[in-house]
């Protein structure tokens, strides 16, 4: 007994060894890299201040964006102080800084509204089982596929929505509820208009002007610390007068001065399932911020990120902690580079300084007003708007302009989900339909003024029954119909024709079987050779599939390295053709005067003697 539990131990240990070296392998946090390349005091003293600055910057944004998700302040600084901790400790880039971002606060608010803080737990539960699998599938490096306006679109969508959700705060607009869909918040924000507060409508202009002037005057600064701390100032002036505005500690009560215990979810599966969705769209927005946040910094810094290591790194610690979903945040990140940051410890120093913040100052931040982080959420939702890129975008191909809005009206009318969805599918269609019309199917006849042995050419087409077919751009589905058309048209009646696919990247089932039908054809009906001309690695393997499955062979089928081969093949099988002509109108001849069982005193010689030639490569090669 004691042998076997010996075994099953050294099994399980050479297991956990394994998989280590796998993950380091392949999954090496960049934390770890950087140590082995040595750390010393002065390092440290950079990421400590680089840390610093950037929690000066995390501190509004965390509760703020808490607040537009539905959940309370204490939460959004949880997920500031431990996902950004985890992020940093696991994380694939030397510079990102995650937390909170814009990105997940439509998702989340409408998740809490549906089913509640335990939806939310099951939904980030989903999101960071999926993150992990792609993550160790290695599918980091798949984001980059997804279409610049689809993302566009959704950005500048999610920023409108976290735009329509601060009015009443900024206003302080006295309503009972408001709408959750965009246009009838909208009507509902302007009939009740009358209702402002003028302390909240003061402090919101007041956080507006202290921001701009700090951006501007003191860029050095951090504008939104500095319009927080204005803005509580001006909250006790105004409680002098009795007109005191919404604050946190009004609407929220107060903030706790520490981390709440760890604790595992109890799993839910009907509601897992229910949130499936919500967990599918959050796994794939902390994915691509995560990933355009980590490829920001790296053109900034010459840097390059692990994309898998980045994917794992958005963890399920946050849920633990009673946290929201988070990701790599640009702003933040681009800060701590600017800051002088230079390594994965300047956002562990950054959770380190919040989680002071927390101990010695949480008593203060219940006076912070509402308006006054709504003015800073109404500036992440207008950067996320990016309406230069918009602009450029519409002002571009029609087929990116109409992709671009499709996800914008659909992520703004319907639901996130919705607009991402159909507009990567949209895109999808029309990126196939653009490289449908790059396919360019041509007979040499009207091209022989080319290079590639057009002189040649016009030589060997005067000898009859040669037909040269030059290929250019990918074939593929998109284009397989056409293609089968003009394949259709040729009428002719050829001995031998050339493809020329030389300037054919890529071949698909759907193009090489179009191709390979087009050549069964001729070689049927007419007893044709068929020549492929410089064909490539991709196109090579597939039509050799589709030629086996067809039942042809390279026996059939005979390929040149070069055009000029190709012609060289030609005249050979041209004179090869003509011998055998002339030996059977011989032998027909010497046949009407001797008997008939006399035969030719020289067999002919089979085609399949001649693809072995020099000039032809075996299609299997």
């Amino acid at each position: 007994m004691l042998a076997v539990l010996q075994n099953l131990a050294m099994s399980l240990k050479q297991k956990i060894n394994g998989f280590g070296s796998f993950y380091m392998k392949n999954f090496c946090p960049k934390l770890v890299e950087v140590l082995r390349k040595g750390y010393d005091k002065d390092k440290f003293r950079r990421d400590t201040l680089a840390g610093m600055t950037v929690a000066v910057v995390s501190i509004p944004l965390a509760m703020a964006l808490a607040i537009a998700s539905g959940v309370t302040p204490a939460q959004g600084l949880y997920t500031a102080i431990v996902a950004g901790f985890f992020i940093a400790l696991l994380g694939g880039s030397k510079y990102q800084i995650g937390g909170p971002t814009g990105a997940f606060v439509v998702v989340i608010f409408n998740v809490i509204k549906n089913y509640g803080p335990e939806g939310l737990t099951m939904t980030m539960l989903v999101a960071g089982i999926i993150l992990i699998i792609a993550g160790l599938l290695r599918l980091g490096t798949y984001i980059k596929y997804i279409p610049y306006p689809v993302v566009t679109g959704f950005t500048a969508g999610i920023g409108a929505l976290l735009i329509s959700t601060q009015v009443k705060d900024l206003l302080g607009l006295q309503m009972e509820s408001v709408p959750s869909d965009f246009l009838p918040k909208w009507q509902a924000y302007f009939a009740n208009l009358g209702n402002f507060s003028f302390s909240s409508v003061f402090i919101a202009a007041f956080s507006f002007a202290a921001i701009f002037y700090v951006r501007h005057k003191r860029p050095n600064l951090p504008a939104y610390l500095v319009a927080v701390v204005g803005a509580t100032l001006l909250v006790a002036v105004f409680a002098l007068f009795s007109a005191a505005p919404d604050t946190i500690g009004s609407k929220f009560g107060a903030i706790p001065h520490f981390l709440p215990a760890p604790k595992l979810p109890e799993l839910d599966v009907n509601l897992m399932l229910k949130v499936f969705p919500s967990g599918l769209t959050i796994a794939f927005l902390a994915g691509v911020e995560s990933l355009l946040s980590a490829t920001v910094v790296d053109g900034m810094s010459g840097d390059n990120h692990n994309s898998n290591a980045e994917l794992i790194a958005a963890n399920l610690m946050s849920m633990a902690f009673t946290g929201v979903p988070a990701t790599g945040a640009i702003a933040r990140t681009a800060t701590n580079y600017k800051s002088g940051g230079y390594s994965p410890i300047a956002g562990i120093m950054q959770s380190v300084i919040l989680l002071l913040f927390m101990l010695l100052l949480a008593g203060v931040a219940k006076f912070i007003p509402l308006a006054c982080l709504s003015a800073i959420l109404i500036l992440v939702g207008w950067n996320m708007l990016n309406l230069t890129k918009m602009y450029y975008l519409l002002k571009g191909a029609r087929g990116d302009a109409l992709t671009l809005v499709v996800t914008l009206l659909l992520t703004l009318l319907v639901d996130l989900n919705t607009g991402i969805s159909v507009g990567f599918i949209l895109s999808s269609i029309i990126f196939m339909h653009r490289m449908s019309k790059e396919i360019e199917i041509e007979t040499d006849e009207k091209a022989l003024e080319y290079k590639g042995g057009g002189r040649d050419l016009s030589q060997v087409l005067h000898e009859q029954g040669v037909i040269s077919l030059r290929f250019s751009g990918p074939l593929f589905f998109g284009d397989a119909l056409d293609v089968t058309r003009f394949l259709q048209k040729i009428k002719a009646e050829p001995k031998i024709i050339i493809i020329r696919m030389g300037y054919v990247p890529l071949v698909d089932i759907s193009g090489a079987n179009a191709l390979v039908s087009f050549i069964d054809r001729v070689k049927k009906k007419h007893g044709a050779k068929i020549i492929l001309s410089n064909i490539k690695k991709q196109p090579r393997r597939m039509l050799h599939e589709a030629f086996l499955q067809n039942g042809l062979t390279w026996h059939d089928i005979s390929t040149a390295s070069t055009f000029e081969n190709a012609l060289k093949i030609t005249r050979r099988y041209l004179r090869m053709k003509k011998r055998q002509e002339e030996q059977q109108a011989a032998g027909t001849a010497a046949s009407s005067c001797v008997s008939p069982a006399v035969t030719p005193a020289r067999a002919l010689r089979p085609s399949a003697s001649f693809s072995s030639s020099a000039a032809v490569f075996p299609f299997s090669a």
